[in-house]
């Protein structure tokens, strides 16, 4: 069980290097993150066109949502929805759930919520 911790840790440690030299890397983040809150925070939901809009900022790839959707339903269902996209990308979501659990169990769900309505404003919003 420590050497999961330790694994983790170094991961998260690795990840914002990462991410600083890979945007993708740091886009998977936010999706994970906006998508994680559609199913933990009440009356919140994705603005799907807002993640494609970013993408497009960031200069990612066309298909680069759609990708990263379909990699975190893979990942999330056990393979029962999605589909498993490459090494590269699988291994971004990954680490990208590890630091989204780690900052949840952190924060306490009330807490993190809180904290993505303005870390997330504009890919997530309150439904109705």
């Amino acid at each position: 069980m420590r050497y999961g911790f330790v694994i983790a840790g170094l991961l998260l440690i690795a990840a914002p290097t990462q991410a600083a030299d890979h945007p993708r890397s740091t886009y998977v983040t936010l999706v994970l993150q906006a998508f994680a809150a559609k199913v933990e925070c009440p009356n919140t939901d994705v603005a799907y066109q807002d993640l494609v809009q970013k993408a497009q900022q960031m200069q990612l790839p066309d298909d680069t949502t759609e990708k990263v959707r379909k990699a975190i339903a893979y990942m999330h269902t056990g393979g029962k929805m999605g589909e498993k996209q490459d090494d590269d990308l699988m291994a971004e979501v990954a680490v990208a759930t590890q630091a989204t659990d780690l900052d949840q169990r952190r924060l306490g769900m009330p807490g993190w919520c809180e904290a993505q309505k303005s870390k997330l404003a504009g890919l997530i919003r309150n439904k109705g």
